[in-house]
C-alpha cells in the first residue's frame, strides 16, 4: 500500500480506503455484521488507514461497527464522516430519498457529539458536509461551528462530500475557492469523468485534497458482470436505468484494452485511472467481498497506467467512447 497527503492538511491517507457504505447500510448488498467487522479489519493488515463513514449510514451503524472493529487502533487510522442529514428527527424514509438536512450551529454541534460518541472516540479526522446544497455553503454560521470544533479538537480537519449524485459542479467550486475546503469528495471513473476532470485545477491551485468514489461506475468497471446486470430492489444500484447500464456494458468492451498489458485486472486498471491524479489522496471502491478488497487494496501498488493510455481514455470519454474508426466512418457519413 502506498500512502499521499491530504492536500495541505498534513493527513497521511492510504491511496485504497474503505468506505463504510457497503458495511453500514444495505444498499450494495447485504453483509452480516461480523462479515463487516472482518472485512474492516483485513483491510487494516492490507495497509489500509482512511476509514470513511457517516452518521446516517444505517442510522449510526457505519460509525459503530467501525468502533467495534478497532476498539484499540485509534491513533492508526484516520477517520472520516459526515453530516449534515437529519434523521434524529426523520426516523422515517421513502426508498432512497434525502433526508431534510440541517447545518445550524446548534445541529451541527449535536450531531459531532453523536459521532463521537458512536465512534468512541474523542476527534474525528476529516468531518465532511454530506452533500450540501448552496444554501449550506452560504451559511457564515456553519464554518464559524466547524472552527471551533477544531479548535476544541474535535475535528482535525474538514471537507465537502459532494453528491449524493455526479455532478455539483457549483457547489464544489464554491467549497474549495470561497470556503478554502481542505478536502472535497468527489465522483471519478473512467465512465463518469466530469466534472471531476473540472475540479481537478481547481483543487491543484487550491491545495486541497481530494477523494474520489465510485472508481467501477456501479461495478460496471470489474470481472463481476459480463452482461448488463440486473439489481434486487433495495439495491442502490438499482436506481441507474436500464439504458444507463446498457450503455456502460459498451463502454467497459472500449476499456478492457487496459488489461491487455499491465499486468492488471479491469478493477485495479480503473483505481489506477484515478490515482493517475495528483490532487487524488485516496480512492473508494465499494468493498463486499474478501477478494475484491484484496484485488482493489494491492492495486496501489500496481503499475501506472501509461500516458498514451490515459490519453486514449479522456478521448473515448470525451467521444462518449467511440472508437476512432467507429467516429471517422460517422464524420463520412456527415
Amino acid at each position: 500500500m502506498r500512502y499521499r497527503l491530504l492536500g495541505a492538511t498534513g493527513i497521511e491517507v492510504s491511496e485504497v480506503a474503505f468506505g463504510l457504505w457497503t458495511v453500514g447500510t444495505n444498499w450494495w448488498g447485504k453483509i452480516e455484521p461480523a462479515d463487516g467487522i472482518a472485512l474492516l479489519q483485513k483491510a487494516f493488515d492490507l495497509g489500509v488507514t482512511l476509514f470513511d463513514t457517516g452518521d446516517t449510514y444505517g442510522e449510526g451503524w457505519g460509525e459503530e461497527i467501525l468502533a467495534k472493529a478497532f476498539p484499540r487502533h485509534r491513533h492508526e487510522l484516520v477517520i472520516a464522516t459526515k453530516f449534515g442529514y437529519d434523521f434524529y428527527n426523520n426516523a422515517a424514509r421513502e426508498g432512497h430519498r434525502e433526508r431534510p438536512q440541517d447545518w445550524s450551529p446548534k445541529f451541527v454541534r449535536y450531531a459531532c457529539e453523536q459521532s463521537l460518541r458512536r465512534l468512541k472516540t474523542d476527534y474525528i479526522d476529516l468531518y465532511q458536509l454530506h452533500n450540501p446544497k448552496m444554501n449550506a455553503l452560504e451559511q457564515e454560521e456553519l464554518f464559524g461551528v466547524l472552527q471551533d470544533l477544531m479548535r476544541e479538537g474535535k475535528v482535525i480537519t474538514w471537507g465537502a462530500a459532494l453528491g449524493p449524485d455526479i455532478g455539483w459542479f457549483e457547489e464544489g467550486e464554491v467549497a474549495m475557492r470561497r470556503r478554502k475546503a481542505p478536502s472535497a469528495q468527489v465522483i471519478y471513473s473512467i465512465l463518469e469523468q466530469q466534472p471531476a476532470r473540472r475540479f481537478f485545477p481547481i483543487a491543484q491551485e487550491e491545495k486541497v485534497g481530494l477523494l474520489s468514489r465510485v472508481p467501477h461506475a456501479s461495478e460496471v468497471l470489474t470481472d463481476q458482470f459480463t452482461e448488463t446486470p440486473t439489481f434486487a430492489q433495495g439495491d442502490h444500484r438499482a436506481l441507474r436505468k436500464r439504458e444507463w447500464l446498457e450503455a456502460a456494458m459498451r463502454k467497459r468492451q472500449q476499456a478492457l484494452f487496459l488489461t491487455e498489458h499491465h499486468g492488471l485486472t479491469l478493477a485495479q486498471a480503473a483505481i489506477r485511472f484515478v490515482l493517475a491524479q495528483p490532487t487524488i489522496a485516496s480512492v473508494l471502491p465499494n468493498i463486499t467481498t474478501m477478494e475484491q478488497l484484496t484485488e482493489y487494496a494491492t492495486a496501489s501498488d500496481g503499475e501506472d497506467l501509461c500516458p498514451e493510455d490515459m490519453e486514449r481514455l479522456y478521448d473515448l470519454y470525451d467521444h462518449d467512447f467511440q472508437a476512432g474508426e467507429e467516429r471517422a466512418e460517422q464524420v463520412a457519413e456527415r
